[in-house]
């Protein structure tokens, strides 16, 4: 079992400000980094990955949106992004036969939507992104490394 080192709380007052949370995020990001994002339906996670990709130079001719029916999506900046969707899924195998684990073991970084359905894929060091609902417009957004390698994140 990983246990987490720190956590950082944000607080957001629209999606303008979880986008930009995320490309700050984003543009620290480096090879073989592994995000988990958990929250409701809605929360923002999608939204966060939005900036997030903005943050590792994705370009704005690629629209960045919820992998939910493909359940990965490939984006290519300063790093490739590996944009997972859990949601659909019922049964860790379907994870592992997307080829989830080679991902991880390729040079860019790996971004889950709905992670806390598999948590037992994630027992690697990772920084989870946890996304509350305050209000219809703002968001708690709860970042905790499960690694000494991401508190890098919170400087």
């Amino acid at each position: 079992m990983i246990l987490p080192i720190v956590t950082q709380r944000w607080f957001t007052a629209q999606a303008q400000d979880t986008k930009a949370l995320g490309a700050w995020l984003g543009y620290k990001a480096q090879p073989g980094d592994i995000f988990t994002c958990c929250g409701v339906l809605g929360a923002g996670k999608t939204t966060f990955v939005q900036g997030f990709a903005d943050g590792l130079g994705v370009g704005t001719e690629e629209y960045v949106r919820s992998p939910t029916f493909t359940l990965l999506q490939e984006y290519h900046g300063r790093l490739p992004l590996y944009h997972f969707d859990l949601y659909r899924l019922s049964d860790i195998s379907e994870v592992y036969d997307l080829g989830f684990i080679d991902y991880l073991d390729a040079a860019g970084v790996v971004v889950v939507e709905w992670a806390d359905k598999f948590p037992a894929l994630f027992t690697d060091p990772h920084l989870e992104v946890n996304i509350r609902v305050i209000s219809p417009d703002s968001r708690c957004v709860l970042c905790t490394a499960y690694s000494v390698s991401y508190v890098r994140y919170f400087l």
